[in-house]
């Protein structure tokens, strides 16, 4: 008689997984909510207390650790092995289905205390997901409801090489469960005051960076290269972050397998356009991007509008690039986009009109969100690589109002410069150091990016301008630290800026606006991007 262990926190399908095991011939043994959920649906269940004849202790935290338990699970299909379990009367374990108490979950709550958290570190849970990985030669090991049926599909007859393949898979999925539930107790831990267990009952206070970090990344996909082609890649997921997009989860409906650059270019645009606000009453936004840098960002009354005026901004760029769009993509929005060549496109959805227009373009990457274009951009901390380790950072999600920002000339912007000021700073942060943004209320004009001094980026953005310049605003990411960026901007046209300040010479830069009649703002916070 063949014997499943069935105890998990998430209860998802959990009935189902016992009814097929049931109807395979599998006894079914279980503990607590998960033994109750299953008689209640009139499954016959031996309680983990009964197989091993010994009473949970310790308030529950002394369960499955048995060697009835780990015996009938560990032991390999050998005939000592076996010969072993018989004269201790073990029979085997071949299914062993465990998900672990929701720690994460739990100290998400800032207010948790410190005991209540400790308590939820599951101690059996993992030791029988190990013990079934490791023996994943004979045991199935399941962590994840979306295994369960195929699990008894394979359960019911698959051939021996394909059962086989399929635990090593599963095996691997329990392995990397366990080490991101241990990764994240570490992190909690190691954030913690150390002063923490001296008052158990208190929520304890924690530092920004736990001394650890980190969790397995699932694979995702490998791409058919990296930056370029003698480099290989792939894209592994982060945990989502609930209520968030993030362009690693956007669903690819139509087009080529996405590159790697595709993908830095897509977030660059995506992060461009969810920089505004959408929905009701809010302009749509449509961002190109080229080599993770905006070209051209337009803002109208529809998509088809918006699309126009970033097209405009930079007609050269935009071919060959990636479009964001912060709305539905409609019929005429698809027929602009279908009139260029263009990589992908990433937007909400696309509705069946405008999928219909786009089909012929076989190879054009189109990708929805699937929200209503008004959720912010995923907060997951960003990784970066370096020699020898990895840096860490909040991504730069801050909120801004430059409207907020100090006014330091004599004349303050009109409200027109302050429509300006508001879409250049908005995405002036999106583009790399040194980033200088010209723009007006529907979109960027110039965009100068990347360059080793601020007077360069001015100049480059004036120069790459299409549209006009005069009476244009300027948004600096970082300050000017001397006059000849400034003066640069004002020589192209532009009549209002804000940037940050901060610099030493900001007392020269006010006075080098004022005698050309610009309007400048500082907003205090800086957009460094690199």
């Amino acid at each position: 008689m063949r014997h499943a262990l069935l105890s998990v926190s998430d209860k998802t399908g959990i009935v189902e997984l016992g009814r097929g095991l049931a109807r395979l011939g599998f006894t079914l043994l279980s503990t607590g909510g998960t033994a109750r959920a299953l008689h209640e649906a009139r499954l016959d269940v031996v309680e983990v207390a009964a197989h091993t004849g010994f009473p949970e202790m310790l308030d529950g935290r002394v369960k499955t650790l048995h060697p009835r338990v780990h015996g009938g699970i560990l032991a390999r299909p050998t005939p000592q092995h076996r010969a072993a379990l018989a004269a201790a009367a073990i029979p085997e374990i071949d299914v062993v289905a465990v998900n672990l108490y929701p720690f994460a979950r739990t100290v998400a709550d800032p207010d948790v205390a410190y005991e209540t958290a400790v308590e939820e570190i599951d101690i059996g849970g993992p030791a029988l997901l190990r013990a079934g990985a490791k023996n994943h030669e004979r045991v199935m090991v399941l962590v994840d409801p979306a295994d369960y049926a195929r699990a008894l599909a394979a359960l019911e007859g698959a051939p021996p090489a394909e059962a086989q393949v399929l635990r090593r898979r599963l095996a691997e999925k329990a392995f990397a469960h366990t080490a991101a539930y241990d990764a994240g107790i570490a992190a909690w831990l190691g954030a913690l005051d150390a002063a923490a267990v001296l008052a158990p009952d208190a929520a304890p206070s924690r530092a920004r960076w736990p001394r650890t970090f980190g969790a397995p990344f699932a694979l995702a996909a490998e791409l058919r290269y990296g930056e370029n082609p003698h480099q290989a890649a792939a894209l592994y997921l982060t945990p989502a972050a609930p209520g968030a997009v993030a362009i690693a989860r956007a669903a690819q409906i139509q087009g080529k397998e996405l590159s790697y650059n595709n993908y830095l270019d897509l977030d660059a645009a995506l992060r461009t356009a969810r920089a505004f606000p959408a929905g009701a009453g809010q302009r749509v936004v449509v961002a190109a991007v080229k080599h993770t840098n905006p070209c051209g960002v337009g803002l109208g009354a529809s998509g088809a509008d918006a699309f126009a005026r970033a097209k405009a901004a930079d007609p050269v760029s935009i071919f060959g690039g990636v479009v964001a769009v912060n709305a539905p993509v409609d019929a005429a929005l698809a027929t602009a986009c279908a009139e260029i060549f263009l990589e992908a496109i990433v937007a909400p959805r696309f509705e069946e009109e405008a999928r219909a227009i786009l089909a012929p373009k076989k190879a054009l990457r189109l990708l929805e969100t699937g929200d209503d274009g008004a959720q912010p951009i995923d907060p997951t901390p960003e990784l970066r690589s370096v020699s020898g380790g990895v840096l860490v950072q909040e991504p730069d999600l801050a909120e801004d109002d430059v409207r907020a920002a100090r006014v330091v000339t004599r004349r303050a912007p009109t409200d027109a410069e302050w429509e300006a000021l508001d879409v250049a700073w908005r995405i002036c942060r999106q583009v790399k150091s040194n980033a200088i943004v010209y723009a007006d209320r529907d979109g960027s004009v110039g965009v100068g990016a990347g360059q080793m001094s601020r007077v360069e980026s001015a100049r480059l953005g004036a120069r790459l301008a299409r549209l006009p310049l005069a009476g244009t605003a300027v948004g600096s990411d970082a300050f000017f630290p001397f006059p000849d960026g400034l003066e640069a901007c004002a020589e192209a046209g532009a009549t209002a800026v804000a940037q940050p300040g901060g610099s030493k010479r900001d007392d020269e830069v006010v006075a080098a606006a004022d005698e050309r009649g610009v309007a400048m703002v500082l907003t205090g916070r800086r957009h460094f991007r690199h």
